[in-house]
């Protein structure tokens, strides 16, 4: 089984590149605990999409932590790398965004897979739950997504973007991206729309099971995308609404899997204090080793 962690992202907010920032009791990147998790479920084949800059970096960094017999695949997310016959005269810096980014593994994952977020923290049963998923799979279009809830998602140091999940029956029927929800003066709100929530939704962190027919359709999708002059200038190709769209051509369906613990994750400078306060306790619980890697060598 293969986990795809996206890591190419830039930190504005943060202030410095977050996938990289040494948050473990020993010094841990946040993304060795999801493989550390990954592993402990069962899976064999990691595949880390970062900047060009940091590939070689990132590849000695965890070949010398994680276990010798687990298949590593460090890759940059390129802006050149665009679908055949396509080209783009505009320039462009900014990546063209997490389908792009999981468009790049294409070649080198061919099974059923898990994508998430480098920089955030999942738990531990939700690898179980994908992985216990994947291997009952029957269907080539049948995807998870692994749910948490709203209230428990939230930053105290500022607004974040949430995927607000319709959910009928473990099916998820519809995702709205809202990308300023607060949490202030005990109501929680999204700035953009002024909509309430109590908290209770259930959000997609960009935890997601996916089938490798995703590839296929994420280049449809990119390569209409950027035939949009005025898409091409700054916005980018999100994975979410990849797969809302495939929902709702009825291509594909999504379970919703309980993710069974918490979520956190850095958005903001000021969550890194929690974040490390997080792992610290749960190293001292016995539920990381400390050393992170010592278990699995």
């Amino acid at each position: 089984m293969t986990l795809l962690l996206m890591a190419a992202g830039k930190g504005s907010r943060y202030g410095k590149l977050k996938q990289f920032d040494s948050l473990g009791p020993k010094e841990e990147f946040l993304m060795e605990f999801s493989i550390f998790d990954a592993i402990e479920a069962g899976f064999n084949h990691i595949v880390i999409i970062t900047q060009r800059d940091h590939v070689e970096f990132l590849k000695v960094h965890l070949e010398t932590r994680i276990p010798k017999n687990l298949k590593l695949d460090v890759l940059s997310q390129e802006l050149e790398e665009l679908p055949r016959e396509i080209k783009i005269l505009e320039e462009r810096l900014k990546p063209w965004g997490t389908a792009h980014a999981v468009w790049t593994a294409r070649q080198h994952i061919a099974n059923p897979f898990v994508v998430l977020n480098a920089d955030d923290y999942y738990g531990r049963d939700a690898f179980y739950h994908a992985a216990s998923f994947i291997k009952n799979s029957t269907s080539t279009t049948v995807f998870a997504m692994v749910g948490y809830t709203l209230k428990e998602t939230l930053s105290p140091n500022g607004s974040v973007s949430r995927g607000i999940c319709s959910v009928i029956h473990s099916n998820l029927l519809d995702l709205q991206e809202r990308l300023k929800i607060i949490y202030e003066k005990g109501e929680i709100t999204d700035l953009d729309s002024g909509e309430y929530f109590s908290g209770e939704e259930k959000v997609s962190m960009n935890f997601w099971v996916c089938q490798p027919m995703l590839f296929s359709e994420i280049e449809v999708y990119f390569s209409q995308f950027l035939r949009d002059k005025e898409l091409v200038k700054n916005s980018e190709v999100y994975l979410p609404a990849v797969i809302q769209e495939l929902i709702a051509k009825k291509k594909v369906s999504v379970t919703v899997l309980p993710s069974g613990g918490k979520w956190f994750g850095v958005t903001y400078a000021n969550d890194r204090e929690l974040a490390v306060k997080e792992l610290t306790e749960m190293t001292k619980n016995t539920i990381y080793p400390s050393p992170l890697w010592d278990k699995l060598n």
